[in-house]
């Protein structure tokens, strides 16, 4: 019986590689899987009883949404559809409101509430964006509980009491400011110019002051969720901004911002749309006026919410209808910003250029 040489046996293995050890079948007559195959071997969890009701459960929570929205979208316009049919496409551009002439329309109503809404997004996001980066990044602990602490008080205020501190305490102590921007500015911003400057009335119950009293309301939305969107921003990135020799500013500047420029732009928007649907602080506050306001400190404006607010109590059939029609139309306005929003967040989504 020939005996092989160690030493060739030793080469062999050396130029050629060791045997390959026997395929043993696996279980049900299947070759056994080869250690050096680098194929990824797909695993398939099975789903439990628990699983398919929970994936159930927020499957028809998440439906609901379109749901819910679907029906007021179709309430409206059912209970709409007569001064709809009346007036056509006239309702978005016609400013009287005589419904017993059957003319009227939301043209005027419409602008104004976008005015308005303006008005108080110019005021809040600097204020909420400040407030939010000095919560998040330089406030002390025991400062920053007390500061949200306080942001989540003045979301929870109902907006009635904005409208009172408004009427009884703002209004009166503003006016002489409204008056110094119209003979200041008014020469160089024509739409500041107020015809009548030596009569204070001539500044009350304006869309300024209306946008004021909105910006409050809007300021605690847009910090709370835009701090929470800066909080999240890499540890690493931050550390590693210092390590470069940033200052914090320099790191807030190039890591917080652009990380959460996505939640801010959604914040924003979602800020809009409050200040569009605002009803009782603006009907407190403006003096209701049928004409698109070109001068926002003059007195005298309107939104379709507080439209609403304010001829609900009096409307026969076609007012009524013609209410609820100016309610799709604020629903269908608000609904259009909210997709504008998604659009611009989905392109800018937050952390995208941290991770580039």
């Amino acid at each position: 019986m020939s005996t092989m040489n160690p030493g060739a046996g030793a080469l062999v293995d050396e130029i050629f590689g060791p045997p390959s050890p026997p395929s043993v079948p696996a279980a049900g007559g299947a070759p056994a899987p080869d250690p050096d195959d680098q194929t990824p071997i797909r695993i398939v969890a099975g789903v439990s009883r628990g699983d398919r009701i929970f994936r159930a459960g927020f499957r028809a929570a998440g439906l609901s949404v379109f749901a819910i929205m679907g029906l007021i979208a179709l309430f409206l316009a059912i209970r709409g559809a007569q001064a709809l049919h009346v007036t056509g496409w006239s309702f978005l551009t016609e400013q009287r409101w005589q419904t017993a002439t059957h003319r009227f329309g939301v043209g005027a109503a419409l602008l104004d509430g976008i005015i308005i809404a303006c008005i108080a997004l110019l005021i809040a996001v600097p204020v909420a964006l400040s407030a939010a980066i000095y919560i998040s990044e330089y406030a002390p602990s025991g400062l920053r509980r007390t500061l949200i602490s306080l942001i989540d008080l003045m979301a929870a205020v109902p907006s009635i009491v904005y409208g009172l501190w408004g009427m009884l305490f703002l209004t009166q102590r503003i006016v002489g400011f409204e008056a110094w921007l119209s003979s200041h500015l008014g020469g160089v911003l024509p739409f500041l110019k107020v015809r009548n400057e030596q009569s204070a009335a001539s500044f009350t119950q304006s869309a300024f002051i209306a946008g004021v009293v909105v910006a409050l309301m809007v300021i605690p939305i847009i910090c709370s969720l835009s701090r929470e969107v800066f909080s999240q921003a890499p540890t690493g990135e931050r550390e590693g901004a210092y390590a470069l020799g940033s200052t914090r500013w320099g790191m807030v500047r190039t890591v917080v911002l652009p990380f959460g420029k996505g939640g801010v732009i959604g914040a924003v928007m979602l800020g809009f749309g409050r200040a569009m649907g605002e009803t009782i602080a603006v009907a407190m506050l403006i003096t209701p006026v049928f004409a698109i306001t070109t001068h926002p400190l003059q007195a005298g404006g309107n939104s379709i919410s507080s439209l609403i607010a304010l001829r609900y109590g009096e409307s026969d059939k076609v007012a009524l209808s013609a209410l609820m029609a100016a309610g799709l139309v604020l629903f269908l306005v608000t609904l259009l910003v909210n997709m504008a929003a998604a659009a611009v967040i989905s392109r800018s989504r937050s952390g995208a250029a941290t991770n580039e």
